[in-house]
């Protein structure tokens, strides 16, 4: 069931009038069926595996706070971690690593029969999958107590709006919103409304029509023109903002509707100037799960500069092979643990050259060029179906930039005209530093806004329901 399907629609209706009608409680026990009817709604046999790891998770919290020791209390730990990153590696990277293995061994002369599993990944495992550690974690850090109620607690692992694409959220955050009776104000629902209007629009609009530019460019082989390849790359990097933001906005304004509040999973991440705040503006939820969970108890900023860069590198590539199992996500997240890294060594180098408000604005928007050129250099290796196609992609930039292609120009109108309006709102976001600076405009401009991209969205959206990107990681 997808957002931007008319089964949704009428699913969320249904939901929404009859949570106005109940009490909190029943509205728990309400959301928490719903959520597993949505869920349910891609495959039923995942919800076994959703269910699993809810009771394993919920039992182990318990057991590591009431634990008489600390080894007591480690061994519950593993046992939880084990689950969860078994359930991820099992599904995702079985075959992966299968795959890999049968190479190596038959690059030195070990033949063996090579074995992998004809298994569907379950949708938004990776999603509740470090959700549910980061429960336990601060359970076993002291950061939480255990939630006593099991159906809240279910709730916060399977919540309809984020569970499939995230964002990926705290237990600190949210059980306390399930915990406390919810007010549905004037001023949520207004926030609600233009966070899925905004979402749609990214979604449908934007995202789906960037996909046919570019299928344009990523669907061909061999030697392909170089401007071909980096118009195609820009393509994908309002591709990807549109599909993954929109569903986090549509995530939010949802939630927000119920009375709940969403952690905001997306700001402005191609108006920044270097690689730190393009991870302060993207996938918020996973750069700060990240920090948290792996970066800190690695060492983070702690034992010199050499250890700090180990840090990074480590965190970013396991975070590229988070997005799924193929060595293009490990290389793009190395390749975001290095940029991270020469950030941080010039950063060193001239502590006062800092980014300020009373920046020049032509300064400010060189920063923002050159460092979308950066962005979209990750990015054509994040998109790549595979590394001989990287290779060959590379190839074109640099050995056949000046290659005639009658795509080109053809490509470059199609972004400019898909990516327009949004630039333009999100320059106003940007400069008011307020994911709602349409909304609060003054006078009737923000109705120039609602206009235009109702139009937009009426006359051009595609209206297939295409499935989000991030639902395969």
């Amino acid at each position: 069931m997808l957002f931007n399907s008319f089964e949704f629609f009428i699913f969320f209706a249904v939901v929404y009038l009859t949570y106005r009608l109940l009490s909190h409680k029943a509205q728990n026990l309400m959301l928490l069926a719903a959520s597993y009817v949505f869920y349910g709604s891609w495959n039923w046999r995942f919800l076994f595996l959703l269910w699993g790891s809810t009771v394993v998770d919920y039992y182990c919290g318990k057991k590591i706070y009431h634990a008489p020791s600390l080894k007591h209390k480690r061994a519950w730990l593993v046992l939880s971690l084990c689950v969860n990153l078994g359930i991820l590696g099992f599904f995702k990277y079985f075959n992966f690593f299968s795959q890999n293995l049968y190479a190596l061994f038959n690059f030195w002369g070990v033949h063996l029969n090579q074995f992998t599993l004809k298994v569907l990944l379950p949708v938004g495992v990776s999603f509740y999958t470090f959700q549910s550690i980061s429960y336990i974690v601060d359970i076993y850090k002291n950061r939480i107590k255990p939630e006593n109620n099991f159906f809240d607690y279910a709730l916060f692992v399977a919540f309809f709006p984020q569970l499939v694409a995230g964002p990926i959220e705290r237990a600190g955050h949210m059980l306390p919103q399930y915990k406390s009776p919810r007010q549905i104000t004037v001023l949520k629902t207004r926030e609600g409304l233009w966070f899925i209007y905004w979402g749609f629009f990214l979604k449908v609009f934007v995202a789906d029509n960037m996909a046919k530019v570019v299928s344009l460019v990523f669907d061909q082989t061999g030697l392909v023109p170089g401007i071909e390849v980096v118009l195609g790359t820009y393509a994908f990097a309002f591709q990807v903002f549109g599909d993954f933001a929109g569903y986090s906005f549509i995530a939010m304004g949802v939630a927000r509707l119920l009375g709940i509040d969403l952690m905001i999973n997306f700001l402005f991440p191609y108006f920044v100037t270097n690689p730190s705040d393009f991870w302060k503006n993207w996938h918020i939820s996973l750069s700060s799960w990240l920090r948290d969970y792996l970066y800190i108890p690695l060492g983070g900023n702690r034992k010199g500069q050499l250890n700090i860069y180990r840090n990074l590198l480590i965190t970013m590539f396991l975070g590229g092979l988070w997005h799924g199992a193929a060595w293009t996500f490990g290389i793009w997240g190395i390749y975001q643990g290095l940029t991270l890294i020469i950030h941080r060594f010039f950063r060193t180098l001239f502590p006062k050259r800092t980014d300020s408000s009373s920046t020049p604005v032509i300064v400010y928007m060189v920063k923002v060029i050159i460092m979308f050129q950066i962005t979209c250099l990750g990015w054509l290796i994040f998109r790549a179906n595979s590394l001989s196609q990287l290779k060959d992609f590379w190839a074109g930039i640099f050995f056949n930039m000046g290659a005639h292609s009658d795509k080109a120009p053809y490509i470059a109108l199609q972004i400019l005209f898909y990516s327009a309006l949004l630039l333009i709102v999100q320059a106003i976001q940007k400069h008011k530093n307020n994911l709602m600076a349409i909304p609060n405009l003054p006078g009737f401009r923000p109705y120039i806004f609602y206009a235009m991209m109702f139009y937009f969205v009426l006359a051009w959206g595609e209206f297939g329901g295409k499935q989000f990107i991030y639902f395969q990681f």
